[in-house]
């Protein structure tokens, strides 16, 4: 059986992951995470998903390393992560009453031949219309600023929300599980 490895340092990607019950390492990948000039962002979230996997996979030769990335978008405008509670302000007052995209790309790449999987996965966030007060009050209660869009749906930030419509509810948060699952059961990887 291969060995699973998360591209990922991220808290709440190995917590989706364990969903699973599977065995898995993580791995920190080094990736630059900007938007190449004119990709769009469903572009950039499935290529970054690739390039984290491969980042790490010298490293784990006869692995299967899953990588995934999300990128928010409003218009023509990225949302990614905060960072500063200023910016996370700033982007949920841009966000209120708007209806912003969460693309999250994931891919699974056999380090043994180099053979990836990539798929993406859409989720459509409406949010509900935010006073200055209740947007000040979430981000110091709930500190969003190492996700992209500045809300975390599977905390506090459900609050924010009027409605979500999407395939799998784990791409919002940042790993989608069904089409992670599916692409584990072509490697052989028996689930459940």
């Amino acid at each position: 059986m291969k060995k699973l490895v998360l591209a990922s340092t991220s808290a709440y990607r190995r917590q989706l992951l364990e969903r699973l019950g599977h065995p898995f390492e993580t791995d920190r990948p080094e990736t630059d995470e900007s938007a190449l000039p004119g990709e769009h962002p469903r572009d950039t979230a499935e290529r970054l998903a690739i390039e984290k996997a491969r980042a790490v996979a010298a490293r784990h030769p006869d692995a299967l390393i899953i990588g995934s990335d999300q990128v928010a978008f409003l218009d023509d405008e990225v949302f990614g992560k905060p960072g500063t509670e200023e910016r996370a302000i700033a982007q949920l007052t841009r966000m209120s009453g708007r209806t912003v995209v969460f693309h999250t790309g994931v891919a699974v790449l056999d380090a043994a031949n180099g053979q990836v999987q990539c798929v993406g996965v859409p989720t459509e966030v409406r949010f509900r219309t935010l006073t200055d007060a209740e947007i000040r009050r979430y981000v110091e209660k709930e500190r969003p600023l190492d996700c992209a869009g500045s809300a975390k749906s599977e905390g506090l930030g459900i609050s924010l929300l009027d409605a979500l419509s999407g395939d799998d509810p784990t791409a919002l948060i940042g790993l989608p599980l069904i089409a992670l699952s599916r692409m584990l059961r072509t490697h052989g990887i028996e689930l459940p």
